[in-house]
């Protein structure tokens, strides 16, 4: 695929120096610092996809009136470039993102940015910055395209003016404590999405949405919030921004189906492949809360996980609800199951070419 846009080049005057990128590579955290530049373009419907390009990383000047500041209409991405063992830069299935950036636009009513434009957008800016995608440890580099309605205007409709651009950011470990067993508080005042909303889009209002039950979460001691359905509350969906998993003690590896409220995350469809090449019997269906507690209480739930591009897989220690609590039955002295340790780290390998990427999975960016 050949990309339609021209990306014009303008480079910073002023790069960090090599000791301060050094010093940021050495401990990144998640989402802390940001590389010397980024991918900008212009949607208009009279011009469609037009000037783009690379210039600095720097603040984005919006008029008060942006349509994205009122109505939300805005998406986003999220993968990672990994440097492998030879020096050599590689991204993990990024037509899969452009496909899924693709169909968020539709549902926010935003111009789809073609695939190989997107791609195209991702090989310039992990090119120009390639001295930021670190190695070692599992670090990469974690790339964020992103589209927004940048018109200056109040009525309520789509906007004629569109912003896209794509930042990147030296990352480690998305949990500051390492691979280690999360603790999932289960919310019953909130519910995440609904039939026909805007759940299986990757959009921020998504996200806002689950900031209450978070922090709702939180006092209660725990790390993440799970959602149930928004009709019948009993129907578990999925985390504030991870999939869910459930390791049956007769082989089975089930997580909830696709109903149009879960997001189709690019990491839950590779384990869906994974785990049928380590002989797991894969099922994709509706998963009631009480066979998630009953189950990890009478063992038929041997370990449950979460999982998603920013925390790759996470297993999952307690589920926690007002009024009771169960933990997964894990024994190890990690915390991390069997089944999920081995799924986790087939899917690493591939990421950092210590495996065979069977599935044309890798798209080589350097």
């Amino acid at each position: 695929m050949t990309s339609a846009l021209q990306f014009t080049q303008n480079l910073t005057a002023t790069p960090t120096s090599a000791q301060r990128r050094a010093e940021i590579l050495a401990d990144p955290g998640f989402g802390k610092h940001f590389t010397d530049h980024m991918v900008t373009a212009t949607w208009t419907p009279d011009a469609g996809w037009h000037d783009a390009g690379i210039v600095p990383y720097g603040p984005i000047a919006l008029d008060p009136a942006a349509a994205v500041l009122h109505y939300a209409q805005e998406i986003f991405e999220g993968l990672k470039a990994y440097r492998h063992a030879d020096g050599t830069v590689w991204a993990f299935r990024p037509e899969a993102n452009g496909e899924r950036l693709a169909r968020s636009a539709k549902r926010l009513a935003l111009p789809a940015l073609p695939v190989e434009d997107f791609l195209a957008s991702i090989d310039l800016l992990v090119r120009t910055d390639l001295d930021w995608v670190p190695s070692g440890g599992e670090q990469s580099l974690y790339l964020r395209p992103f589209m927004f309605a940048s018109e200056a205007f109040l009525g309520v409709r789509p906007a004629h003016e569109i912003k896209y651009l794509v930042i990147a950011s030296p990352v480690g470990s998305y949990f500051s404590g390492g691979i280690k067993p999360v603790s999932i508080w289960l919310s019953s005042n909130y519910t995440r999405a609904a039939l026909g909303g805007t759940g299986a889009a990757k959009c921020g209002g998504n996200y806002a949405a689950s900031l209450a039950a978070q922090l709702e979460a939180a006092a209660h001691g725990c790390d993440q919030v799970c959602f149930l359905d928004a009709v019948e509350r009993k129907w578990v969906e999925e985390l504030g921004g991870m999939n869910l998993y459930f390791v049956h003690a007769d082989g089975r590896l089930v997580t909830p189906e696709l109903t149009g409220t879960i997001l189709e995350g690019v990491t839950r469809s590779s384990i869906l492949t994974l785990a049928k090449e380590l002989d797991l019997d894969v099922e994709e269906r509706r998963v009631d809360i009480d066979e998630w507690r009953r189950g990890v209480e009478d063992g038929r739930i041997t370990e449950v996980f979460a999982c998603g591009t920013a925390a790759v897989i996470t297993p999952v220690g307690r589920l926690v609800w007002d009024g009771g609590e169960v933990a997964s039955p894990v024994t190890t002295a990690d915390g991390v199951g069997e089944v999920t340790g081995r799924l986790r780290q087939a899917l690493v390998d591939i990421q950092y070419g210590r495996r065979a990427d069977t599935h044309g999975w890798l798209r080589r960016l350097a």
